[in-house]
C-alpha cells in the first residue's frame, strides 16, 4: 500500500530496530504469554504502524490492505483446495495413492516417493496450491506408516518450495529473468540443477532427521476417510487424473505466459480472446474450482453419494481451515505494515552500493529484504531491480545471467519467519506451534537458500572460466 502525500522520515536504522522489536514482541506474546496468533499479529501490526509513523488515519487502511491482499490469494486457494482434499480423502482416493506409492517405493522410501511426486507436481503449480492438493496423500501415508507427519510432510513441502523458488514458469525466477535479460530456457536448466540436489539434502534428508526429532500426530485438518466408501475406492488412474487436472490447467496458464514473455508467440497474441480465456481457465482459483467440480461428480455423485451427503462433506472441509486462512491473512497484514512503512525503500537506498561481487550483492540484498519485510516476491523483485543496472553494464554470458537469477531467488527465500504469510500457512497445515515452525520450516527454508546460492555461485564461476 502506498500512502499519498506521506513520506517516511525515519531512516533504515530506526525502521530496522522497530521491525526487530515488533518481531520480538510478537514471539513473546505467542510463545511465552500464549496469546492466540491471530490476535497477537493484529495487535503487533497496529503497534508497528504507529511506531513507524504511518499517519493515524491511514493505520487501519494499511492493516486491512495487507490482510485483504493476502486473503485474496490464499482464501480461495486454501478453501477450494481443502474441499478437493476432503473429497479425495473421504472417497478413499488418498489411501489408494498412498498404497500405490508404498507398494512401488517401499515403506522406508515413502518420504522419498512423496517428495519426488511433489517435485513433479511442483513444476507447474504454485507452492501453496500444490501443498494443499498433496496434503491428503501425505496425511494418508503418515497415518498408515506412523512416525509423525513431519517425516513425510517436510520433504513434500520442501519440494514445492524449491520448485517455486528456482524454476520457471514460477513468477519469481521469471521476473528476475526479465530484469536481467536472461534466457528463460537456461534459467530452467540452472534452476533444475540447483533445485534437485538442494531438495535432496535440505528437504529430504533434513526432513527425515527433523521428523524423527519432532514426532507430531497427523492433523485432523481434512478429516478421516469414509469407511462406507473405502470398500469401493476410486481407481488409481482416476485419482491421479483428478489431481493432475488443476496442474495441467495451471501449466496452461504459466506455459502460455512464458511463451508470450519469451517472444515465441506472434505479436498481439496476448490481446486475443482465446489467449485470455485459456489463461483465465489456468488461473489457480479457476483451475481448482474446475477440478473440484469434476471431483464432486467423479468421486461423489458417480459413486452413489447423495447430494446432501456430498454437500456435508464439502461443508465439513471449511471449518478446520478457517484458522489457517485467518492467521495467514494476519501474517500478511504484519508484512504489509512493514512494507507500507517504507522499510524496503530505506534498505534499498542503504544497500545500493555494497562494493562486493554482484552475485553476492544480489543474494544479500534479497535476503535482508526478505528477513525485514517477509515477502519473497518483494525481496526478489527489489533486489533484481537494484542490481540490474550493474548487470546490464557488464558482459555476462547467458549461463552467468541464469546463475545470477538463481542466486537472487535463493536470497529471497531465507529465514521465513513470523512476518511471512507462508510461515503461518505451513505451521497451521502441520499443526505446529510457532517454536516448532521456527526450528523446522524456518531452518529448512534458510538451508534451501544458502545451498541454492552455493550451487548458483559455482555455476557462475564455471561459466566465467569458460
Amino acid at each position: 500500500m502506498v500512502i499519498e502525500g506521506w513520506t517516511q522520515a525515519l531512516g533504515a536504522g530506526p525502521l530496522l530496530l522497530i521491525a526487530a522489536a515488533a518481531i520480538a514482541v510478537l514471539l513473546v506474546l505467542i510463545i511465552k504469554l500464549r496469546v492466540h496468533a491471530f490476535v497477537a499479529l493484529i495487535l503487533v501490526s497496529l503497534l508497528t504502524a504507529f511506531a513507524t509513523g504511518i499517519p493515524a488515519n491511514q493505520v487501519v487502511p494499511a492493516l486491512t490492505s495487507g490482510f485483504g491482499s493476502t486473503l485474496a490469494s490464499v482464501a480461495l486457494l486454501v478453501g477450494l483446495g481443502a474441499m478437493l482434499g476432503r473429497l479425495v480423502e473421504t472417497s478413499g482416493g488418498a489411501k489408494v495413492l498412498a498404497d500405490f506409492l508404498i507398494g512401488k517405493f517401499g515403506e522406508k522410501r515413502a518420504p522419498l516417493a512423496l517428495g519426488v511426486a511433489s517435485l513433479i507436481f511442483g513444476f507447474p503449480i504454485f507452492f501453496d496450491a500444490g501443498l494443499v492438493v498433496m496434503l491428503p496423500v501425505v496425511f494418508s501415508v503418515a497415518r498408515r506408516l506412523g512416525g509423525g507427519v513431519l517425516i513425510y510432510g517436510l520433504p513434500a513441502a520442501g519440494a514445492f518450495s524449491v520448485m517455486h523458488i528456482f524454476v520457471p514458469p514460477h513468477p519469481g525466477p521469471v521476473a528476475a529473468s526479465e530484469f536481467f535479460g536472461a534466457n528463460v530456457g537456461l534459467v530452467v536448466l540452472v534452476g533444475l540443477i540447483t533445485a534437485i540436489p538442494t531438495w535432496y539434502i535440505t528437504c529430504y534428508l533434513y526432513g527425515l532427521w527433523m521428523g524423527k526429532r519432532f514426532v507430531l500426530p497427523v492433523p485432523a485438518l481434512l478429516g478421516q476417510a469414509d469407511e462406507e466408501h473405502e470398500s469401493n475406492p476410486p481407481s488409481f488412474g482416476t485419482v491421479v487424473a483428478i489431481l493432475l487436472l488443476p496442474l495441467i490447467l495451471i501449466f496452461l496458464n504459466t506455459g502460455l505466459n512464458a511463451l508470450n514473455v519469451g517472444g515465441a508467440l506472434p505479436e498481439g497474441t496476448a490481446d486475443q480472446v482465446w489467449f485470455q480465456v485459456l489463461r483465465t481457465i489456468g488461473e489457480t482459483p479457476v483451475a481448482l474450482l474446475i477440478a473440484l467440480l469434476v471431483a464432486a461428480y467423479v468421486l461423489g455423485r458417480r459413486r452413489g453419494v447423495e447430494k446432501t451427503a456430498l454437500e456435508k462433506v464439502l461443508e465439513s472441509s471449511l471449518g478446520p481451515v478457517c484458522s489457517v486462512i485467518l492467521i495467514t491473512g494476519a501474517g500478511g497484514m504484519f508484512g504489509g505494515v512493514l512494507r507500507t512503512s517504507g522499510i524496503g525503500a530505506a534498505l534499498e537506498s542503504a544497500l545500493g552500493n555494497l562494493g562486493i561481487p554482484v552475485i553476492v550483492a544480489g543474494f544479500l540484498i534479497a535476503a535482508i529484504l526478505r528477513i525485514a519485510q517477509g515477502s519473497a516476491t518483494v525481496a526478489l523483485t527489489t533486489a533484481a531491480g537494484l542490481i540490474s543496472p550493474a548487470i546490464a553494464s557488464a558482459d555476462y554470458s547467458g549461463l552467468q545471467l541464469a546463475a545470477l537469477v538463481i542466486a537472487v531467488a535463493a536470497g529471497s527465500v531465507v529465514v521465513s519467519h513470523v512476518n511471512d504469510s507462508g510461515f503461518w500457512l505451513v505451521g497451521r497445515f502441520f499443526d505446529m506451534d510457532v517454536k516448532t515452525t521456527l526450528k523446522t520450516w524456518t531452518v529448512m527454508e534458510t538451508a534451501i537458500g544458502v545451498m541454492g546460492f552455493g550451487i548458483a555461485a559455482a555455476v557462475f564461476g564455471l561459466a566465467s572460466l569458460g
